[in-house]
């Protein structure tokens, strides 16, 4: 019953948004009568701050036309190369007239971004995304909204999300022999489950792994997040955020987790935060800073545009990541897609390098919980293990901003062309004969603490500083 009155009030409030964002362009247009009076810019200001707070947000274009590589502009093309029900996998491939550029784009490293299905669209990843593409080939999960998606396409879980992952990996191995991984916060989890059920039934596996503040194992420095889904039992969840899809929508009578309500957990999680930046649009608006302005509109267009997550999905991923840690415990199996259960084992894992990063004021994925992958992943050799803690970085500026391009993202670049060798690409034995030819030894990562400068992050130990 909250979703239709929550699309009743919306309903009702579009065409005062309408209005609001009218009368702003009334008032601040200086050919109108109205926009020479001395409080024009003011009222102007108000009405569009009352338009964005009113209007409804809908999903963000990834809007990435170009990137300069070694100075030459690179022209992408954004295209969907596996439609699924509840996910696209889309590619970014790039195109340019300059012989030695093509050449130098057929020989770079293909990675697979798994972008999180945990509230908001995959291009909150834009700037990851665009970075990366300067010295890789790009593909990125583009999580489907489940209002979205008919009844008729099936229901949607933890399994068929880590189930996906496969696919999309043996995809790119199909094409390119073999590729690198990079999860941002929530799939960490899955990514991990998804390359130890390949490396136990003994497949290829990707040549690296790259975690970005994800909560591997979410019993190490809790936060507000942690906190709420452990104090909280199943069935609260299940009686107070999950609803039924209205019938205006083509996944009518799906049980989702909507949008509104996650954004309206985001808001609460930092509302000062979030009424002071209001409060300075509104002062930018009335001085002209336009630069500021659209900072602000960039930032809060892709904020506010939230998805609706299926409720088994959701339910299952409280349960296994957050309130019975399955993946850290050894107990967590999943479904293939033949119906069968398989135990995840991250030890079986032996031809994948791994690095986890995390933010040093990470207030959403504590300290250690991605770092907890090197512990688990006990089975790759420990030259392979590496650990980076960007200093200053909170949860998004591990991947978005300064800090992510300035600071982690040359490491990860270093990373992952130090991984991508021909020899990785080759099929890797099966575990159990693995393990009788080489007993695995307990691992440490190489740490590293990166400061917020623009000199690329070196593999040196950071430990003796503490």
């Amino acid at each position: 019953m909250l979703y239709q009155i929550f699309e009743t009030q919306r309903t009702l409030m579009e065409p005062f948004a309408d209005f609001a964002q009218a009368a702003s362009k009334l008032y601040s247009n200086p050919m109108s009568p109205i926009g020479q009076n001395a409080m024009a810019q003011r009222v102007s200001a108000g009405y569009d701050l009352l338009y964005r707070l009113g209007k409804d947000y809908e999903k963000p274009e990834f809007g990435i036309k170009s990137v300069e590589v070694d100075g030459v502009s690179v022209a992408i093309h954004e295209r969907i190369e596996i439609n699924k029900p509840f996910c696209e996998l889309r590619r970014f491939k790039r195109f340019s007239d300059d012989a030695a550029t093509l050449d130098k784009l057929k020989h770079q490293p293909v990675v697979l971004i798994v972008a999180p299905l945990s509230g908001h669209y995959a291009t909150l990843l834009r700037d990851t995304v665009k970075t990366m593409l300067k010295d890789h080939k790009v593909y990125i999960t583009d999580w489907r909204n489940a209002r979205l998606v008919p009844l008729s396409e099936g229901e949607f879980h933890l399994d068929d999300y880590v189930n996906y992952v496969q696919d999309f990996i043996r995809d790119l191995q199909t094409k390119y022999g073999n590729c690198h991984v990079m999860s941002v916060c929530q799939p960490t989890v899955p990514v991990l489950a998804a390359v130890s059920l390949m490396a136990s039934r003994g497949e290829q596996t990707p040549l690296s792994m790259t975690m970005m503040g994800g909560p591997i194992d979410a019993t190490k420095s809790p936060t507000a997040v942690n906190n709420l889904a452990t104090n909280k039992s199943h069935s609260w969840f299940e009686n107070n955020v999950i609803y039924r899809v209205p019938d205006n929508f083509p996944g009518a009578g799906r049980r989702v987790y909507p949008g509104f309500l996650q954004h309206t957990g985001f808001v609460a999680m930092n509302p000062d935060r979030h009424l002071k930046s209001h409060y300075d649009y509104f002062k930018d608006l009335i001085k002209g800073d336009n630069s500021s302005v659209e900072s602000h509109r960039d930032f809060y267009d892709e904020y506010n545009a939230v998805l609706d997550m299926d409720a088994d999905y959701y339910l299952e991923t409280i349960n296994t990541v957050f309130q019975e840690f399955k993946l850290v415990r050894g107990t967590w199996e999943v479904k293939n897609p033949q119906g069968k259960l398989e135990l995840v084992r991250p030890q079986d894992i032996r031809g994948t390098a791994l690095l986890t990063v995390e933010g040093e004021l990470d207030d959403i994925s504590g300290s250690g919980q991605t770092e907890a992958a090197h512990k688990l992943c006990s089975g790759i050799v420990r030259q392979e293990h590496h650990h980076l803690e960007a200093k200053g970085a909170g949860h998004y500026g591990i991947f978005s901003g300064r800090r992510w391009r300035d600071v982690v993202y040359p490491h990860v670049k270093s990373f992952i062309l130090e991984h991508n060798k021909a020899g990785k690409a080759t099929k890797v034995a099966a575990p159990q004969k693995a393990a009788a030819a080489k007993k695995a030894s307990p691992v440490a990562a190489k740490k590293v603490t990166a400061k917020a400068s623009a000199k690329p992050v070196t593999k040196k130990a950071a430990s003796a500083k503490k």
